[in-house]
């Protein structure tokens, strides 16, 4: 593809053609010009990120107006027969509550670790009127469109408009935030499999379009697509169907929801200490380390799902993948290469007969057909936007698009503190790089995309939700100083730093600070382990004594990992200096779409 290339030598010969002396003073002038004037903020969709867009807001002392399309919050967790883009009936969520709640306002205790979609509608709503939310929603209010206003380059503002019932307005807003996430246009390759159009007599579908299994009753199916939604999928209509065929074109890995001893495996390995031992061991090592672990479970190599060999590491939750393939429920194949009137024919010359439905489980792209052209070809690239929210060619620093990561934790906390650092952006409290800087590092950002062949690949990249969490928190102001946490509370700054990294954590210090952030942390164990107490055991001396021996052994071997860490990576300890490229995490918890 030839279009990141021209996008990059675009976006470097705009950076080196400004003089950046009196240009970036000039920069900084309009951007504290414009600071003063922002206060009315659209924000479009309501689901997660959109919710707490507006609470961001709210906080900062602006104006949201939130247009919402249809008649309810929740965006994609919101379950619908209609013909809409939601989750299936029998979606759990792949994040545990603890690691994807909203900073400042914790699960109630007695919820699942792993959640229904009407549990976790149910925490938005819960949420909304929390916070008073609702007010500021125009329900059933389409957005045609979002241009720049003739005076843009001096006022930043822009026109936007609606459609309710019919009636069609007109609005004009300081600063807009897009909250429609990238899961809005479904990906369907026919081109990509050839007969599936002109030659197959069977159904196909995509799997937006699954919501439960009814329809599979005594039907062999092939699913596409070995991602997260392509492995529930697959397990959910083996249960009915007369065969299930998985086809995958490079395989994956597949973990569980529970990690050693019962625990959600995301606060288990989601922590700062394994973070910093990802980054200080060589990557080879870690890539080692992580593939026994992974095999562990089940050989993926006898299963047919272990990955090729790719400079992203593939990874899906699921905890019956195994089990359906072990009692041959589900049949593991290779790419398809082509369909005949009842079959489908795979590259290692395999014929499966008698299929009767393909699913297409290939994801999804994100589209936004509401903004104008010059502002929609940039954000069609995830990686050409700064700090991926940011469209950096904007003469005015208005207009943010949220939720366009794939971490390798919560989406959900990442969006909340993207909001978090737009909103203060727009009210002036935080300031943005020149103009000239932001396209540089753009540009270095898609030039290292090009050098690792990942240029065409981008959709398929995870970030590392630490160090995409930290680098954002620092332009915040709320990163945790570790060292500093020593110092003033050590049994805090031990669940900071070798427990899971919740978002909570980003609510200790700095803008936003929230009195109960300390306690949530250090409670955040009873929260997992209340749901699971259901049957009340006496064993609690034979817990203590054990805890009793572990904190003595364990304690002194902590704090020396915890110096050694000190001395080897000094940017965990200074959170003022700022992060390099934000590496490509290797490993990946989240079902996108949060």
């Amino acid at each position: 593809m030839r279009t990141i290339p021209f996008l990059v030598s675009r976006l470097v010969s705009a950076a080196s053609s400004e003089h950046h002396g009196g240009r970036d003073q000039r920069d900084e002038e309009k951007q504290n010009s414009l600071h003063s004037m922002v206060q009315r903020v659209a924000i479009i969709g309501a689901g997660s990120s959109g919710l707490a867009s507006i609470k961001c807001c709210l906080d900062e002392g602006l104006e949201p107006t939130c247009f919402e399309q249809s008649h309810d919050i929740g965006g994609l967790w919101r379950f619908t027969e209609a013909e809409r883009i939601s989750v299936y009936r029998s979606v759990i969520t792949n994040t545990s509550k603890e690691m994807m709640c909203f900073s400042d306002f914790p699960f109630p205790e007695d919820f699942p670790n792993y959640m229904k979609h009407s549990r976790l509608l149910e925490y938005f709503r819960m949420y909304a009127e929390h916070f008073s939310l609702l007010r500021y929603i125009r329900f059933k209010t389409t957005v045609h469109s979002v241009k720049k206003r003739p005076d843009f380059s001096t006022t930043g503002q822009w026109d936007v408009v609606t459609e309710t019932d019919g009636t069609v307005e007109s609005a004009i807003f300081d600063a807009v935030m897009v909250c429609s996430g990238h899961y809005a246009k479904p990906h369907l390759p026919l081109d990509s499999f050839p007969g599936i159009e002109n030659r197959f007599r069977g159904q196909y579908l995509h799997s937006w379009e699954y919501k439960d299994s009814a329809s599979f009753q005594g039907k062999r199916v092939l699913v596409l697509g070995v991602g997260n939604s392509g492995g529930d999928i697959a397990v959910e209509i083996s249960r009915v169907a007369a065969q299930v065929f998985l086809s995958t074109r490079s395989g994956t890995w597949v973990i569980s929801r529970i990690s050693d001893h019962g625990f959600p495996l995301d606060m288990m390995h989601t922590t700062r200490f394994y973070n910093c031992l990802e980054n200080f061991l060589p990557s080879a090592l870690m890539r080692l380390l992580r593939m026994k672990k992974f095999n562990t479970w089940f050989d993926h190599a006898n299963y047919g799902l272990i990955p090729q060999k790719s400079p992203n590491l593939s990874l899906i939750v699921n905890d019956e993948l195994p089990s359906c393939i072990l009692c041959g429920a589900v049949v593991v194949k290779p790419n398809v290469k082509e369909f005949t009137e009842s079959s489908a024919v795979f590259e290692d010359e395999t014929v499966e007969e008698n299929i009767d439905v393909v699913v297409f489980a290939t994801g999804y792209t994100f589209s936004f057909p509401f903004l104008e052209e010059s502002v929609r070809n940039i954000c069609r690239r995830k990686y050409a936007l700064y700090k991926y929210i940011f469209p950096p060619t904007l003469e005015k620093p208005t207009l943010v698009v949220l939720g366009l990561i794939q971490l390798s934790g919560s989406i959900m906390a990442g969006t909340e503190l993207q909001a978090r650092w737009a909103t203060r952006v727009f009210k002036g409290l935080n300031q943005l790089p020149t103009a000239s800087r932001l396209m540089a590092e753009v540009a270095k950002k898609q030039q290292h995309l090009i050098k690792q062949g990942l240029s065409n690949k981008e959709n398929k990249i995870i970030l590392s939700y630490i160090g995409y969490m930290d680098e954002i928190a620092s332009c915040v102001g709320v990163k945790p100083n570790i060292l500093l946490l020593f110092l003033k509370d050590p049994k805090l700054a031990l669940e900071v730093f070798f427990g899971p990294c919740t978002p909570c954590q980003y609510r200790l210090a700095g803008p936003g600070k929230w009195v109960g952030a300390r306690n949530t942390i250090l409670t955040q164990w009873h929260r997992t382990l209340k749901p699971l107490r259901t049957r009340v055991i006496d064993d609690s001396s034979n817990h203590s004594s054990v805890f009793h021996l572990l904190t003595i052994l364990g304690l002194p071997a902590l704090l020396c990992a915890g110096l050694f860490i000190c001395k080897y990576s000094p940017q965990l300890w200074f959170p003022g200096v700022r992060l390099g490229a934000i590496p490509i995490c290797k490993m990946g918890f989240m079902k996108g779409g949060l």
